[in-house]
């Protein structure tokens, strides 16, 4: 008789499949409830790998949420809890954030000339060339103005120079989109620090400040706080109930391909997934996805040193960088693509488990690893089969009527997966698979 190897969550029990919810921390105090690491199936040397990874590449802080509760949270030297940081330009999420919130409240509209909020000659442009420019083109890159010039992040009207008419023409330009901190303070009658405490620092609980530093206006918080704006995006701009965007369009849109120039950028937001992709200081466009190891639903904010938050709806995660790093690079999307690889290998190799002393399980799952071809026998008739990630990400599902079914599985990437089998008198048996 051949042995049958599976491999079991636990021996064979009922399991009710419930509607995820996510959790939402008290938004004062430091109470935040966590979520086992084992629990996910995450290995203590494969997280081991993954902090000794971050250390090499001067992380300060490392934070991941599942379902909104702390699986993993690092500090490395002296960086604890409390200490802030700058978010660099991963702080433009949160401007995006209050520009929608501004025009939810009517006080602006991103169609609206930048020129309305901040007065004409705000560039070196020709009137004609300056009204051309919106908030819009502001949130998305696409102001046309030069970022070849000596200085970009200047904002100086000498310093903002006609390039190209707005929206044909994509580039990472500091000094339009920090002028949008103006539009917002014109617009609202508040400073962009008050109006921010008002509007999304207390509904969420979040610590912070906007810093001038040279031309930039820079925000620095704990990492905590970074990881209540990625929850807090995570949800739609709902924290625990209260809607806080409740401009549904403007959110879609900030999360979502801005223009047809770059594809894989939103409103000051950067969207993996996508066919192609553009990064700052070039005019070259990259074919494939911005982030090749992570799902293709991430968004992400980057900032320069490594400053990372990435918002992954399908598996309800978020995770968070903060630290220096040895490039230059404006968005360091690199070391944010080797991290999701760490985290892609989470997972622990489960060994084995021998079904022929397992005589009461009721599903059989071979082979296992599979690569191509993943057979399922039952002793009962099998009414459903669903593939899921280690996220909750449906990769596959069919309906059967029989007790043994054999799966086609070669396109699925390596890697872990559940397998989730509904059972004629309504059980769910789940099984883990490996595809290699």
């Amino acid at each position: 008789m051949n042995k049958v190897y599976i491999i079991l969550i636990a021996a064979f029990s009922t399991i009710k499949i419930n509607a995820q919810t996510l959790y939402f921390p008290p938004t004062t105090g430091n109470a935040w409830d966590t979520i086992s690491p084992s629990s996910l199936g995450y290995c203590p040397s494969k997280i081991d790998s993954l902090y000794d990874f971050l250390a090499s590449e001067n992380t300060k802080a490392f934070i991941l949420l599942k379902d909104g509760k702390i699986v993993l949270e690092k500090y490395f030297g002296t960086h604890n809890q409390d200490t802030p940081w700058q978010w660099a330009s991963a702080g433009k999420t949160i401007t995006s954030f209050m520009t929608g919130i501004a025009q939810q409240e009517g006080y602006l509209s991103i169609s609206d000339a930048t020129s309305k909020f901040i007065g004409k000659g705000w560039t070196n442009c020709t009137p004609e060339q300056e009204e051309k420019i919106t908030i819009r083109h502001q949130l998305t890159m696409t102001s046309g103005l030069d970022d070849g010039v000596a200085d970009p992040f200047c904002t100086l009207d000498d310093c903002l120079v006609y390039k190209a008419d707005a929206g044909t023409r994509w580039a990472y330009h500091n000094a339009p989109y920090t002028l949008l901190d103006k539009v917002i303070e014109n617009a609202t009658g508040m400073t962009l620090n008050n109006y921010t405490t008002q509007k999304l620092k207390r509904p969420t609980g979040m610590t912070g400040l906007f810093v001038p530093v040279d031309y930039n206006n820079v925000y620095f918080s704990n990492a905590r706080s970074m990881a209540r704006f990625g929850l807090l995006i995570l949800n739609h701009g709902n924290w625990n109930g209260n809607q806080i965007m409740k401009d549904a369009t403007y959110f879609d849109q900030m999360t979502s391909t801005s223009q047809a120039l770059n594809l894989s950028y939103g409103y000051l937001w950067w969207l993996n997934g996508k066919k192609s992709f553009m990064i700052p200081q070039t005019q070259f466009v990259f074919p494939g996805s911005l982030c090749s190891n992570a799902p293709p639903d991430m968004i992400v904010a980057l900032g320069k040193g490594g400053q990372f938050l990435n918002v992954v709806p399908s598996q309800h995660m978020v995770w968070l960088r903060m630290g220096d790093e040895p490039s230059s690079s404006l968005v360091p999307f690199l070391l944010n693509n080797d991290i999701w690889a760490y985290i892609n290998d989470l997972q622990c190799t489960t060994s084995v488990v021998d079904s022929d002393n397992n005589q009461n399980n009721p599903m059989q799952l071979f082979p296992n690893p599979a690569s191509d071809i993943l057979n399922l026998k039952s002793n009962q008739l099998i009414s459903k089969i669903e593939i899921t990630t280690s996220g909750g990400q449906t990769v596959k599902s069919l309906q059967s009527d029989a007790r043994e079914i054999t799966i086609s599985i070669s396109e699925l990437k390596n890697g872990f997966y559940f397998v989730n089998a509904t059972l004629a008198n309504g059980n769910i048996w789940t099984g883990k698979m490996i595809k290699k």
